[in-house]
């Protein structure tokens, strides 16, 4: 397969691209920083250079051209402001959609976050409260499309240790009950599930949390 990954740098995403370019996959790696090829390359993958808050619709599509799926793992970053927020958080979401389509790409799989889910916002904090409501907007856009075959993953909170090989996979309600969930789940292990996602076209139209568990990737994953 042909794979295109939205945030090619991030770290979920370059322990993707390494999973997926080990097994004989063709990765290309979408970056907005010259200096990040190098490092999409070492991971396997190929690196195009462009930048999600300031590209057009027939760009991301030129990117994209060609790809059996495009997976969409980038964000804003733990600093960033309001605008920057709602520009990568959620309208980049539906610029890379929008480029996926126009170039004929029917997968697409989104990474966003566990407490997307959850009614209250209360205690959280206001900058990270808003970076929720741009992933909430985000999803949004991605249940109302027709045209694409997407998969929503909700990851609880990343860590960087080694992945233990095995999940917590769950469907995801689009409003889970009040109340934030900050189970964690490492980020090799969410790399896994989304590798595992990509060769199941059945999950496409569905929702998943994943949090460390038990269950190996590979069961998990099968529903």
């Amino acid at each position: 397969m042909k794979i295109v990954i939205a945030g090619g740098h991030g770290k979920i995403a370059l322990r993707l691209t390494r999973r997926l370019a080990a097994r004989g996959d063709s990765v290309l790696g979408i970056v907005r920083n010259p200096r990040h090829i190098e490092d999409v390359k070492a991971a396997g993958g190929q690196a195009a250079l462009l930048d999600l808050e300031r590209a057009t619709v027939d760009e991301v599509a030129a990117a994209v051209a060609g790809a059996d799926a495009v997976v969409f793992s980038a964000g804003s970053g733990n600093s960033a402001t309001a605008a920057r927020r709602d520009k990568m958080d959620r309208a980049a979401v539906l610029l890379v959609m929008d480029g996926a389509s126009q170039a004929g790409v029917r997968r697409f799989l989104h990474v966003s976050s566990i407490n997307v889910g959850c009614a209250d916002d209360r205690g959280i904090g206001e900058g990270y409260a808003v970076y929720l409501r741009a992933k909430r907007a985000a999803e949004q856009h991605v249940f109302a499309r027709t045209d694409l075959d997407w998969t929503v993953l909700r990851p609880g909170v990343l860590t960087d240790g080694p992945g233990e090989g095995s999940v917590d996979l769950t469907p995801g309600n689009r409003l889970a009950p009040s109340g934030a969930r900050f189970d964690q789940v490492a980020r090799e292990d969410v790399a896994a599930v989304l590798a595992a996602l990509l060769d199941r076209p059945e999950t496409a139209g569905r929702i998943y949390v994943v949090v460390g568990g038990d269950t190996p990737v590979e069961k998990a994953v099968q529903v």
